[in-house]
């Protein structure tokens, strides 16, 4: 029996027409509120004398530094020293349709425009009182374990990016009629309970919060936010008093809520307006009902043993809890072969945003134009040629690192020296362009001299509950990505007979873009061009969570591993710089 608290509370931020995060757009504004924003949070804990293991999710498109740094503060003052940062998992639903400019780094924040402190307070406050008020409600709870799949006719995700997805030799090969299969179509689900009823619970299952376009003007939860408002109004319903749920991401980096193959702009172009929050609605829907049809299932069927649990049926979790959390510096790991499958030394580099990631995503939030894109791509080849040209040059040995890190991508930003195609960031005529124009206006005010465009430095982290492992990721991972890097972790844990089951929660704590394999990177769509650090950022991701994995196993006093690193201070003037101070109206214009 555990002892387990839970708690919501709304993300209180008034849309005043700055732009909302996820698709990146100048134009992709809030001056309405369709659905309150929510912290969702559970404490989980054995004993009174035990700190607790902490889960908040936030209805945003995803977690920066600055956010966890605030929660930590905060519930490090408030609890009184009964707090480790360890054990505190911060999760987004990846709405595209909340607020934006909660980032202390730079580039992120461009269509906001610009650092919104009032929104990084809103956020910090909302998920250090529901965290709180989830500790003062624990009373004792079972906790059960299972999954279950959708079916295959169920219209709730599709593949976004066939083609990378078949590169993989590890994969079912999949047709444009089969993008519904392409994808993990797996819920995990941790369901807590209370005198043998369902009374909260955690749902994980990868689709991108896209349902909503980027034409509409209002806060919403999109997808996940009402599949939570629906299931506690079942729970409700049921007499569950304060019931909260919670519907966190998984392997959502190359899924979408939106039909693709064949005519799928047409269909799409379809689903307007009002239409849109329907079908937000009803792909919350199918989430919720799949999710509160299998955790109430009878309490015979939920008492299965550990040792006989084969995947699908409901399991009782039982035994401790334990977390372990370290911050990797992901520009500069060298993987070993084992992960990189090649007899070659490689590392991951600097981060670098290439031309398919101005491009954007088919159906879900395309970008700049074609002809745009190929004089990108033409420009990024002739700035890697001037580059490589003279092996005697300075910076030579760099460039060729950097590229042979970046292959095949065509760099367009590199992070943190700050270039656009190779120049410094103000160098781009802006006339037509708001986005460049806000560039330009804060490195001329001096607001980017140090600050990166995008952090490197990241957390990585695992959650124990009895025999179940979470792999607690940063970043958007596709479906294979995902899935080699439970089986990376899983193998390293299951040596231990404690650990059985290993599930994988993304949008984690902090923001790295998108994680994909090797092989789909080399296709350079959206995602690859979105992989920050390079060809092999998933190899050393495994290698870190494998390592981590091993650390997790010892025992507390045993474990050495990196507790010490950390993202660097970001000069406070520059943020100041970079801050509207409200004026967004005038930013706007």
């Amino acid at each position: 029996m555990f002892w387990v608290g839970w708690a919501k509370h709304e993300i209180e931020i008034q849309p005043q027409g700055y732009a909302m995060f996820g698709y990146g757009m100048w134009s992709h504004r809030a001056y309405e509120k369709r659905t309150a924003l929510f912290a969702r949070s559970f404490s989980i804990r054995r004993s009174d004398s035990e700190q607790p293991l902490l889960f908040c999710c936030l209805d945003l498109g995803c977690i920066t530094y600055a956010m966890r740094e605030g929660v930590v503060k905060a519930l490090t003052e408030k609890l009184n020293g009964q707090f480790n940062p360890q054990r505190l998992v911060l999760m987004a639903t990846h709405t595209h349709s909340g607020p934006g400019g909660c980032a202390y780094e730079a580039l992120y924040n461009m269509p906001t425009p610009g650092f919104v402190p009032e929104h990084l307070t809103a956020v910090i406050d909302a998920a250090a009182t529901s965290i709180l008020n989830a500790i003062q409600s624990e009373q004792q709870t079972e906790i059960f374990y299972q999954t279950r799949q959708f079916p295959h006719h169920t219209p709730v995700a599709w593949n976004r990016s066939l083609n990378a997805y078949n590169r993989n030799p590890d994969v079912i090969h999949r047709t444009e009629a089969e993008t519904h299969l392409a994808l993990n179509r797996e819920m995990q689900l941790i369901g807590f309970y209370r005198e043998g009823q369902l009374s909260g619970f955690i749902s994980l299952f990868g689709v991108h919060a896209t349902c909503l376009g980027n034409q509409l003007n209002a806060h919403d939860g999109d997808n996940k936010g009402y599949a939570a408002i629906q299931s506690e109004a079942y729970l409700l319903r049921q007499g569950v008093p304060n019931p909260v749920a919670i519907f966190a991401q998984a392997t959502a980096g190359d899924v979408s809520p939106h039909f693709h193959g064949p005519k799928q702009n047409i269909i799409r172009s379809r689903i307007k307006g009002e239409k849109q929050y329907q079908y937000a609605q009803q792909n919350g829907r199918y989430q919720s009902e799949l999710a509160i049809k299998a955790l109430t299932e009878s309490l015979e069927k939920r008492e299965v043993h550990q040792n006989q649990w084969r995947g699908g049926g409901p399991m009782k979790l039982n035994g401790g809890i334990d977390a372990i959390l370290s911050y990797v510096d992901l520009s500069q790991v060298e993987v070993p072969s084992e992960f990189s499958q090649v007899p070659y030394r490689v590392r991951t580099s600097a981060a670098c945003h290439g031309v398919g990631f101005m491009g954007g995503t088919p159906v879900d939030g395309q970008g700049a134009a074609k002809p745009i894109l190929k004089i990108l791509t033409l420009l990024s080849r002739q700035v890697r040629k001037k580059r490589l040209a003279d092996i005697n040059a300075p910076d030579y040995i760099k460039y060729k690192a950097l590229y042979e890190s970046q292959f095949p991508k065509d760099i367009v930003l590199e992070s943190p020296d700050n270039r656009l195609l190779g120049k410094h960031l103000d160098f781009s005529p802006s006339v037509f362009d708001p986005l460049i124009a806000e560039m330009n206006r804060q490195v001329k005010a001096g607001a980017i001299q140090t600050s990166p465009l995008v952090p490197s430095v990241i957390p990585l982290q695992i959650i124990q509950i009895g025999p179940l492992a979470l792999v607690c990721c940063p970043g958007e991972i596709t479906t294979t990505a995902g899935q080699r890097l439970i089986q990376t972790v899983a193998s390293q844990l299951t040596v231990h007979q404690r650990i059985s089951m290993t599930a994988l929660v993304s949008y984690c704590n902090d923001y790295m873009g998108y994680i994909t394999t090797q092989e789909e990177y080399q296709e350079q769509a959206y995602e690859g061009a979105h992989t920050l650090y390079g060809q092999w950022t998933h190899a050393a991701i495994q290698y870190k969570f494998q390592y981590l994995a091993s650390q997790l196993l010892l025992d507390e006093s045993q474990r050495k591993f990196d507790q010490f690193t950390h993202p660097a201070k970001i000069p406070q003037h520059e943020i100041d710089l970079r801050t509207n101070h409200g004026n967004v109206k005038t930013a706007v214009r």
